[in-house]
C-alpha cells in the first residue's frame, strides 16, 4: 500500500482517498517571468505522483493554480510597460507549452486568481463574519491568534514568530502577526470591487478559495515546494480550517525539496536560473526527467551539466533496451519480480531512485536475454509500462548541435590554465560546462585531448 510522508505530522502514513477519487491540489507558478528548472522539478514530481496513483487504479482530480495577480507581477509589468494581464498570460501559456514538452499530464483544471474574485471575496466575507478576520483601512487581515494551533505545519511557535514580526508602512494591523487577505487598491494597480472598497487579494487566500471551489472543503493531498511551507501553506491551513471548522484541510501535505545551483536555490528572485526550454532543447524531456527522479523528491537536487549529461545517457540506455529487436525464442524472461520491486519502491513515499534502479536492472536483463537469443518480449513490455509510470516518453532525444571547435579549444585551454594555477573549483566548473556541451575530455601526460560525444 502506498505510504506518503505528511509534512504536518512528520510521519509516513498509508494513503487512501476520502472519496472515490483523489483530490490533489498543487500550488502553481506566479507567471511574472519565464519558468525555470525549479518549476520543472515540482511539475515532474507531482506528475509522477498522479501517474502512479492512476496506475494503481485511482481516479485523480488534479488542480494546479496560476497566481496571476501579485506584487511581483505588478512590479515586472511596471518595469516592462506590459499590462499585468498580458504578462501573466504570456508566461502562463509558455509554461503550459513547456509542460507538454516535459510529458507532464495536463491538470484537470488550471484556475487563475483573477477569474476567481467572487469566490475569494465570499471566502473573506465569511472569515470576517466569523471574527477570524477584520477590515482595516481598506485592507482585510486574518487574526493569527484566533488559531491557537497556528504554526503546526512549520513547527513554529506563535511567540517565537511575534519576536520577528513587523508592520510595513501603511498597514493597520491589530497584531504584527496578522496577514493580509485583501489589499486596498493603490494608484496604477489592477483592482476589483469588494465590500471593503476596490483592491486585490493577498497571496494566501486565493489557494484556499480555489482548492475548496474545485475540490471541496477537505482535500486528500496538497503539494508544493518546501519554500511554501511557511508562510504560504501555514496561512492556508489557518484560514481554511477557520472558515469551514473542519480539520484537517488537507490530509497529506507533500513538499518537494528545492533545486540548487552552486549551493543556492534556483529562483527568479536570486537571478540563478536555467530555463526549461533551454534544458529541453539540449538534453530532451527524458533526460531532464531522469535527472529529477534520480533524487528523492524530499532531497535537495543540485543542477550541473555533468549530472544532466549522465541522466541523458541513462535515459538512452532505457530507450534502447525497451526497443531492442531480434531476440530469439529461448527461455522467456518473467518481469513479475521486477514489477513487485518497482511497486515496493514507489509505495515507499515515491522512492523514485529505487524505482529507477529496478528499471535499469530490468533493462540489463532484457539486454542479456537479447544477447543470448532469449525471449525478452514480456520484459520489454513491462519496461515500457513501468517507464511510462514515471513519465518517460522513450523517444529518441533531439539532435544536438555541437559548439564551434575554436570555442571548445578556448575552454579547454582555460581549464588547463586554471589547473596550473591550482584553481581546482573553477577548473571543475569549466569541465562540467564542457561535458554539458557534449565534449569528452581525456587528460594525459601531454595535455588534454577532447572529442564530441
Amino acid at each position: 500500500m502506498l505510504r506518503l510522508r505528511d509534512t504536518l505530522s512528520g510521519e509516513q502514513r498509508p494513503f487512501a482517498p476520502i472519496g472515490d477519487e483523489v483530490r490533489l491540489y498543487v500550488c502553481g507558478i506566479t507567471p511574472y517571468s519565464e519558468a525555470h528548472l525549479g518549476h520543472a522539478l515540482f511539475s515532474v514530481v507531482f506528475d509522477v505522483l498522479r501517474r502512479y496513483l492512476e496506475w494503481r487504479g485511482h481516479r485523480v482530480r488534479h488542480i494546479q493554480n496560476f497566481t496571476d495577480i501579485d506584487d511581483k507581477l505588478i512590479e515586472r509589468a511596471n518595469a516592462t510597460g506590459a499590462s499585468v494581464g498580458e504578462l501573466a498570460e504570456r508566461h502562463s501559456e509558455a509554461y503550459l507549452a513547456q509542460l507538454t514538452r516535459l510529458n507532464v499530464l495536463p491538470a484537470t483544471a488550471y484556475p487563475r486568481a483573477t477569474e476567481e474574485m467572487p469566490r475569494i471575496i465570499a471566502f473573506i466575507e465569511g472569515l470576517v463574519a466569523q471574527g477570524a478576520a477584520y477590515p482595516s483601512g481598506g485592507d482585510v487581515y486574518f487574526r493569527v491568534r484566533s488559531r491557537p494551533d497556528y504554526g503546526k505545519l512549520s513547527g513554529r511557535a506563535i511567540e517565537d514568530l511575534r519576536s520577528g514580526a513587523r508592520v510595513d508602512p501603511g498597514e493597520l494591523k491589530d497584531d504584527p502577526l496578522d496577514f493580509a487577505l485583501w489589499k486596498g487598491a493603490k494608484p496604477g494597480e489592477p483592482s476589483w470591487e469588494s465590500p471593503w472598497g476596490p483592491g486585490r487579494p493577498g497571496w494566501h487566500i486565493e489557494c484556499s478559495a480555489m482548492a475548496m471551489g474545485t475540490l471541496g472543503e477537505q482535500i486528500d493531498i496538497h503539494g508544493g515546494g518546501a519554500d511554501l511551507i511557511f508562510p504560504h501553506h501555514e496561512n492556508e491551513i489557518a484560514q481554511s480550517e477557520s472558515r469551514t471548522g473542519k480539520e484537517p484541510f488537507a490530509r497529506f501535505w507533500l513538499h518537494n525539496a528545492l533545486l540548487r545551483l552552486d549551493d543556492e536555490k534556483m529562483s527568479k528572485s536570486s537571478g540563478h536560473l536555467v530555463g526549461i526550454d533551454e534544458a529541453l532543447d539540449w538534453y530532451g524531456a527524458d533526460a531532464l526527467r531522469m535527472f529529477i527522479l534520480t533524487s528523492h523528491y524530499r532531497s535537495p537536487l543540485t543542477y550541473g551539466a555533468a549530472a544532466l549529461e549522465a541522466a541523458r545517457v541513462g535515459a538512452e540506455r532505457l530507450r534502447q533496451a525497451a526497443f531492442v529487436t531480434g531476440a530469439g525464442a529461448g527461455g522467456a524472461l518473467d518481469p513479475s519480480a521486477f514489477r513487485e520491486r518497482f511497486v515496493e519502491a514507489m509505495d515507499d513515499d515515491l522512492n523514485t531512485p529505487r524505482a529507477l534502479a529496478v528499471l535499469f536492472d530490468l533493462a540489463r536483463a532484457v539486454n542479456r536475454a537479447h544477447d543470448a537469443d532469449g525471449d525478452a518480449g514480456r520484459a520489454q513490455a513491462a519496461l515500457r509500462e513501468l517507464a511510462g509510470v514515471l513519465g518517460f516518453t522513450l523517444h529518441e532525444p533531439p539532435p544536438r548541435a555541437h559548439p564551434p571547435e575554436p570555442f571548445v579549444d578556448l575552454l579547454v585551454g582555460l581549464r588547463a590554465d586554471l589547473r596550473e594555477a591550482r584553481q581546482w573549483a573553477l577548473a571543475d566548473r569549466v569541465r562540467d560546462g564542457l561535458v554539458g556541451l557534449g565534449v569528452e575530455l581525456r587528460d594525459g601526460p601531454g595535455g588534454t585531448d577532447w572529442s564530441f560525444r
